[in-house]
């Protein structure tokens, strides 16, 4: 099939890249709204508008600049805000909290999945099956990534939080320190240890690909 330009490639990312992040933190701030805690909804975050997650720089800029230097799509959307103390079982509820984001974005991965085999069953041909298809596997890989990324054990990521829930106390408030310095953390690892990471998201778009029949 023909191969499409790169700022065709940005157009067809751009969909599932924002219904991407936006989706998981909504996730988050629903999430938390079940466990007592309504801050995400009462800043008007519990929304699939991307304007109100949208980070200028951690969504857009470096996307768009990892992308075009070398071919990985990395960034973040505006953390939605969870206000511990408003939740029934802080420990329990923010491990929930956390594990919703990945969540929905393997949900979305699914989602994605069977988007893709219904275009190719639809009879499309030529450049507007190229696109389809193209942002059905783009829908399926970054919200892969995403799952598998932020269920990675460091704070302040999904998986951290998770983990820090998980842990005893003592042993919590531990990890927990390790937050401030959790941003180094990660870019180091995706800098040394990206390929490790690898195996994992090439076997679970693999085995979602494989539900829809792909």
């Amino acid at each position: 099939m023909p191969q499409l330009s790169l700022l065709q490639m940005l157009a067809v990312a751009a969909i599932p890249v924002l219904f991407a992040i936006t989706l998981h933190e909504v996730a988050h701030g629903w999430v938390a709204r079940q466990f007592g805690d309504r801050t995400a909804e009462m800043l008007g975050r519990l929304t699939v508008n991307p304007l109100k997650h949208i980070d200028p720089i951690g969504t857009v800029v470096v996307p768009a600049i990892a992308l075009m230097t070398t071919g990985f799509l990395f960034g973040w959307a505006k953390p939605v805000p969870v206000a511990t103390r408003n939740l029934r079982n802080p420990r329990r509820d923010m491990m929930l909290v956390a594990a919703a984001g990945p969540s929905a974005n393997i949900l979305m991965a699914i989602f994605w999945a069977f988007f893709t085999k219904l275009v190719v069953m639809s009879g499309l041909e030529g450049m507007t099956l190229v696109f389809f298809v193209t942002m059905g596997q783009i829908g399926v890989f970054i919200n892969v990534i995403l799952a598998v990324f932020n269920m990675l054990p460091i704070p302040p990521l999904d998986g951290g939080r998770v983990l820090s829930g998980l842990l005893p106390p003592r042993v919590s408030t531990r990890l927990d320190a390790l937050e401030p310095y959790g941003l180094i953390i990660v870019l180091a690892f995706i800098f040394f240890a990206w390929g490790y990471l690898r195996p994992v998201i090439n076997s679970v778009t693999g085995f979602i690909m494989s539900i829809a029949g792909l």
